[in-house]
């Protein structure tokens, strides 16, 4: 079962790298720093370190919350059209970036900041590394990584509070799946 885990993230990594192709230049650090909070919630969680969630609960919050991010900055994005600082194109509102990486960084502090506050210290850490980025190259204005900061966390906080109030319980069970030689799948809260 912890495969299938390991295989939704890497999915959910995956889809996220040609979300705004246009946004992106080879030449930053933050198109890899964007990852390393998703990475990290699923690497401590593979090697035993005590989430709140259990496995189901962790990649339903986790890429529910990316999903949410990542649409309502796209749609922002492709209605706003603010010019970027570079010139480059009219997709500079909000970053992107920097709301799914604090989108991560808030992901981790809910699942793993009651083990240590330090690791809720790196995933915000990372995230900011990515907001200054950002404006340093040239990509972004400081008020389109603000922005995308605040909607990082406020938003991962709605969803991560859907999704607990949709839960409550935590032996609630999902299944999905048909009968005969197809896949089924059970997610357990």
């Amino acid at each position: 079962m912890t495969n299938s885990y390991l295989l939704i993230l890497l999915i959910m990594l995956g889809l996220s790298l040609p979300m705004f192709p246009q946004d992106r230049k080879s030449d930053g650090v933050d198109n890899v720093l964007e990852q390393v909070p998703y990475a990290s919630i699923f690497l401590l969680k593979a090697c035993g370190v005590k989430s709140k969630d259990n496995w189901g609960a962790l990649t339903v919050t986790t890429v529910g919350s990316w999903v949410v991010a990542a649409g309502t900055t796209y749609l922002l994005k492709n209605n706003i059209r603010e010019r970027r600082p570079d010139g480059a194109n009219h997709r500079s509102f909000p970053s992107a970036h920097t709301c799914l990486t604090f989108t991560g960084a808030t992901v981790l502090h809910k699942e793993y900041g009651q083990v240590s506050p330090w690791i809720s210290v790196a995933g915000y850490t990372v995230a900011t590394c990515v907001g200054i980025d950002r404006v340093l190259r040239d990509r972004h204005h400081w008020h389109d990584v603000v922005v995308g900061a605040g909607l990082g966390i406020g938003l991962t906080e709605g969803t991560w509070w859907l999704t607990h109030r949709v839960f409550k319980r935590k032996d609630k069970e999902v299944a999905i799946g048909c009968s005969g030689n197809t896949l089924d799948l059970a997610i357990t809260f």
